[in-house]
Formats: structure tokens, C-alpha cells, sequence
């Protein structure tokens, strides 16, 4: 079983960022409830299908490859649970990657930036840099999963 451990941001200026090349991202979502959740995704050449168990901070992560085909297969059944971002990587120190997603189409306007840890007391203790907007780790309507079906929360 793998562990996703996650800090989620919102940006409200994107500055410098819009300068690093983005790779488009289309992902939608085949089944998703409280706690649980079943995506496919497109980022750039690459498909992939993932589960994910839990909320907030620190959730279970299972991701496997699927081919352009089985992506296309599955896409249908995600209408209504989609989200189209393109995604940028930022070099922090330690080390460290931000993903800053800007998204698009019913989500247009909102950035987020997310940086992932191996372990939960690194992840706690992590101070973000000032680029970075208000924490919404654990406000489940910032979830991509709660966004592609609800929108942008208010």
C-alpha cells in the first residue's frame, strides 16, 4: 500500500510561476465518496488510474499505469467529475517540488500548490515560502476529487 502525505495551498498570484513551462492534466473521476475515491488521469503522455483511501494530510495511494486506450475507454463514465488543470513544477529548497496546478473550464481562476512528503512530522513542520497562499489541507471542498462535480468553493 502506498501513503500520499500532502500540504494544499491556495495561490492567489502566480508571479514568476506562469514563466515555468505546464504540462496539461485531464482527470475524472469513475467512483469517489466521503472517504474513497477512483480517478483516471491524463498528464501529458501518461495515463494512470488511482485509488485513494482516506482525507486530509496523510491517505492511501494505490496508482497504476493504463494505456491511452483503456483511458479513453473509461473517460465517458467520469461525466460530470472532471477537472482540466495544467500543472507546473517548482524547485523548493531541501529538495523539494511544489506543484502549482492552475485549473480551467468550470474551475477557471483557481491555483492551488501542493507539496508532498515521505513522512508526516517532516510534512508538520514544513514552513511554506511566502508565494504561497492560505492552507486548505484539510477543507474538503478544495479536494480535486470535491471540486471536479461541486466547483470552486465560494
Amino acid at each position: 500500500m502506498g501513503t500520499e502525505i500532502e500540504r494544499k495551498f491556495v495561490m492567489k498570484n502566480l508571479g514568476e510561476v506562469l514563466r515555468i513551462p505546464a504540462v496539461p492534466v485531464r482527470q475524472g473521476y469513475l467512483a469517489r465518496n466521503f472517504d474513497e475515491e477512483v480517478r483516471i488521469r491524463r498528464m501529458g503522455d501518461e495515463y494512470t488510474l488511482t485509488t485513494k483511501k482516506g482525507t486530509g494530510l496523510r491517505r492511501a495511494e494505490f496508482e497504476t499505469p493504463i494505456s491511452a486506450a483503456q483511458f479513453d475507454a473509461l473517460w465517458p463514465a467520469t461525466e460530470g467529475s472532471r477537472i482540466a488543470k495544467s500543472r507546473r513544477q517548482v524547485k523548493l529548497p531541501e529538495d523539494r517540488i511544489a506543484y502549482v496546478d492552475v485549473f480551467e473550464e468550470h474551475l477557471e481562476g483557481l491555483t492551488t500548490v501542493e507539496v508532498e512528503f515521505d513522512e508526516t512530522s517532516t510534512a508538520l513542520a514544513f514552513v511554506p515560502p511566502d508565494w504561497f497562499g492560505p492552507e486548505v489541507t484539510e477543507d474538503r471542498r478544495y479536494s480535486n476529487k470535491m471540486l471536479s462535480s461541486e466547483g470552486k468553493p465560494e
